[in-house]
C-alpha cells in the first residue's frame, strides 16, 4: 500500500510548489500519469492466474 501511494505522489500528484509532479521535476517522467496509467502497469506485471490443481475432500473428523 506504501508502494502505490509513493508512486501517486511522485508520478500522479501535481504540486502547488512544483507545478508538475516530482518524478518530472527529477527528469524521470516526461509526461503526468493518471490512475488509469498506474493500474495498467499494475496489470501488466501482475501474475497471471494457472490451472488449478485437483481437489482433495479431507477425512471428516468426529467431534464427540
Amino acid at each position: 500500500m506504501v508502494a502505490i501511494y509513493a508512486v501517486w505522489y511522485n508520478f500522479i500528484k501535481m504540486h502547488k510548489t512544483l507545478k508538475m509532479t516530482p518524478a518530472m521535476a527529477a527528469g524521470v517522467s516526461q509526461t503526468l500519469w493518471s490512475m488509469d496509467d498506474l493500474c495498467e502497469k499494475m496489470d501488466a506485471v501482475a501474475p497471471k492466474p494457472g490451472k488449478r490443481g485437483p481437489y482433495k475432500k479431507s477425512a471428516a473428523e468426529i467431534s464427540n
